[in-house]
């Protein structure tokens, strides 16, 4: 028999249950019992420290998401910008995209859980990397000192988003991601005065 696991062991061991789960079974095939059968575990374990399945569900994804930040510094704003989109493109369309994907069309039904997105999402960490490359650029004199706003900073991943939802596919092809970089990004950051 095996020692038992406390703490930030079976924190982990759960939220890795849990992500599986989201990944082979979406969101709606998740269950508590099926995730507690994987990590092993017992449903109050669970319960402790995640009230409800949508609480688990996001602590899930926040747990595949704990990954470094891409911030690419190519010595460009474009550059920057270009990767910035290839490296989100790619993520949308791994299986750590699947299980996002799976969140938010939960998230349509599901109005807790919407919120639980909104509370914990990465879009501060990204809109924190887009407002940094936006003052890199500043400092390299590629663009004014107003262009680092946080509107102009969400403005690339917003459109990479619509294009997903018109699309609806998980992919992008790269020639849509220059014109955004290229004929919506660059003009709006040089315009700001």
């Amino acid at each position: 028999m095996g020692t038992r696991r406390r703490g930030e062991e079976l924190e982990r061991a759960i939220l890795q249950a849990a992500a599986e789960e989201l990944a082979r079974s979406g969101y709606a095939g998740m269950t508590m019992d099926r995730v507690a059968a994987r990590a092993g575990t017992n449903k109050n374990a669970i319960y402790r420290r995640w009230p409800h399945r949508a609480a688990l569900g996001v602590a899930a994804y926040r747990h595949l998401s704990d990954v470094a930040m891409p911030n690419p510094d190519t010595g460009t704003l474009r550059g920057d910008a270009l990767e910035m989109l290839r490296q989100a493109n790619e993520t949308w369309s791994s299986p750590h995209g699947a299980v996002l994907r799976s969140l938010l069309a939960a998230a349509a039904d599901d109005p807790a859980l919407l919120d639980l997105m909104r509370e914990r999402s990465g879009a501060d960490t990204m809109d924190r990397a887009w407002l940094a490359m936006l003052a890199r650029a500043v400092a390299r004199g590629e663009a004014p000192p107003t262009a680092v706003h946080p509107r102009v900073a969400a403005a690339p991943m917003m459109l990479l988003r619509a294009e997903y939802a018109m699309r609806g596919i998980p992919s992008v092809p790269d020639e849509v991601l220059i014109e955004i970089v290229d004929e919506v990004f660059l003009p709006l950051v040089r315009g700001r005065v």
